[in-house]
């Protein structure tokens, strides 16, 4: 059985946690709440164009204080970020200078940490999470919650928030690292401490999509956290969910056979801890893998799909100085950033200034 130790002094240790880790959202006994305000889409639902840029951008250099994003996400239409917040629980909206401005403030969000825009539906998907670090968390009782909620793109009012340890029913603790979204709107859930997969309809009626060997977590954090499996989820063409594992290995899900499940055969396995994923305009994927269990720089990895995602080849593209690097998203002119969040003081037990968009390479040619 997996067992969880909250012990942030231990820093080392915590931080490959946070940079592996993705998101959830309400507690078994929560009400609703109205909020003041990608994590990974598809490339034809929200119009992005990806691949590598033209010009080299330069760094975003965003100025919240305290707000420890894990994840972001791209709305090309408002040319925004949205940047869930690991330390607040509420979401932010960063604009292409580095202004960051609350969004969404619902007070079910413990940790706001994978988001997702779903421009066809107008709406920000949000997970969250009790790490025992945030304003809002039950020291306690760390890891005590797992859900998704649904937002008004445009307002950040609250359409739903479904508890998915309701959903569950196992009695363990859970952790949804990330959620994507098929083109009939399903969401799909990934949970890192269980070999769970939730899906959730456009209602947020929630059931279990499957539950698989091969989803089980075998990475060890020391005095942390043990068995870490699922880091992030996409869904591609041929209506299949690729997902992550912390391990650096890639598994395939046809959404009408999940129990066909299997392990994609790569030509090297990403770097470990594999943090976070988006699907590229041809397709493939670029995933970031945080260095903090080497303390190198994060690695940006190209994932190029054969034989209808059964096989896969994996280049590296770029890297990021700063190991702790938990995300990747398409931005402003089809330029891609990596997302670190400054998660390594939050940890610790200090504050700081903001966090920042780095561009990276993607592998791409236009």
């Amino acid at each position: 059985m997996k067992k969880s130790k909250l012990k942030t002094a231990v820093v080392s240790a915590a931080l490959v946690v946070a940079a592996v880790t993705g998101t959830a959202c309400a507690s078994p006994d929560s009400g609703n709440a109205t909020g003041s305000g990608s994590h990974k889409t598809q490339t034809e639902q929200n119009g992005q164009v990806e691949g590598d840029e033209q010009e080299a951008p330069g760094l975003i250099e965003a100025d919240g204080a305290n707000v420890f994003p894990h994840s972001l996400d791209f709305d090309p239409r408002s040319q925004t970020f949205f940047a869930g917040s690991l330390g607040q629980g509420k979401v932010f909206s960063v604009d292409t200078d580095g202004k960051v401005t609350t969004h969404i403030d619902d007070p079910e969000l413990v940790s706001a940490q994978s988001v997702l825009v779903d421009r066809e539906r107008e709406r920000l998907l949000v997970s969250n999470v009790d790490y025992g670090t945030a304003e809002r968390s039950n020291p306690e009782a760390p890891f005590g919650i797992a859900g998704v909620g649904s937002y008004d793109l445009a307002t950040g009012e609250q359409h739903w928030c479904v508890d998915l340890t309701g959903v569950a029913l196992d009695g363990k603790q859970h952790l949804i690292a990330d959620v994507t979204v098929a083109p009939d709107g399903t969401a799909y859930a990934v949970d890192q401490l269980t070999p769970t997969v939730f899906a959730i309809d456009t209602d947020g009626n929630a059931s279990v999509f499957l539950r698989h060997d091969l989803l089980e977590g075998d990475l060890d954090i020391p005095d942390f956290l043990n068995g870490v499996g699922m880091s992030a989820v996409d869904w591609v063409e041929g209506d299949l969910l690729i997902i992550s594992m912390a391990d650096g290995s890639l598994v395939r899900v046809p959404v009408d056979r999940p129990e066909d499940a299997e392990k994609v055969e790569l030509s090297a396995p990403l770097a470990a801890p594999t943090a976070g994923m988006r699907v590229l305009e041809d397709g493939s994927i670029l995933a970031v893998s945080s260095g903090l269990l080497t303390g190198e720089p994060a690695r940006i990895q190209h994932v190029e799909p054969g034989d209808g995602w059964k096989e896969a080849t994996v280049t590296v593209t770029d890297s990021v100085a700063d190991p702790v690097t938990s995300d990747v998203t398409v931005g402003p002119e089809g330029r891609t950033y990596a997302l670190s969040g400054g998660l390594a003081d939050l940890l610790a037990g200090l504050s700081n200034d903001g966090f920042t968009l780095t561009p990276v390479t993607t592998g791409l040619t236009r």
